[in-house]
């Protein structure tokens, strides 16, 4: 619901790929209203998850799966998150994967965030096109690297 649906969504709609990390077992669907989606994942992209298939919901398995996206994600994207949320603990444990973090500038009305930009590994951005420039230039090997 809310974000992952909408990017999810919009990755499929321009063609491209996205995979889904769930907090419950791959018989689950939550948000039950996702049921279709969750299933167009699992056809056209994948659906991942570390649990038994017919774990419900519950308030680790979210932590859990964060946990999960930070270290098999690139780079973690956060565009909102209040001082509880699962965004900025996904982002608290991408940092502890070494894993690049980026956080909405208008996210830096949050202590939490003034705090986390100021670490090794945080970017601040006010677009995603600089979200898409920094990617492009970690993940462009220099040739030099390989002599």
């Amino acid at each position: 619901m809310g974000i992952d649906t909408a990017a999810h969504l919009a990755a499929l709609e321009s063609g491209g790929r996205t995979v889904a990390v769930i907090g419950t077992g791959l018989r689950r669907t939550y948000p039950a209203t996702n049921v279709e989606l969750q299933r167009r994942l699992a056809r056209e992209s994948a659906v991942l998850s570390q649990f038994w298939p017919d774990q419900p919901p519950t308030r680790r398995t979210f932590p859990m799966r964060n946990a999960v996206m930070s270290g098999f994600a690139q780079a973690t994207v956060v565009v909102e998150a209040s001082d509880t949320s699962g965004a900025r603990m996904q982002a608290r444990f991408a940092l502890g994967h070494n894993r690049p973090v980026f956080l909405l500038r208008s996210l830096l009305e949050h202590e939490w965030a003034q705090e986390y930009a100021g670490l090794p590994g945080t970017t601040v951005v006010d677009t995603g096109a600089e979200v898409l420039d920094h990617l492009e230039r970690l993940t462009t090997l220099d040739p030099r690297a390989l002599a």
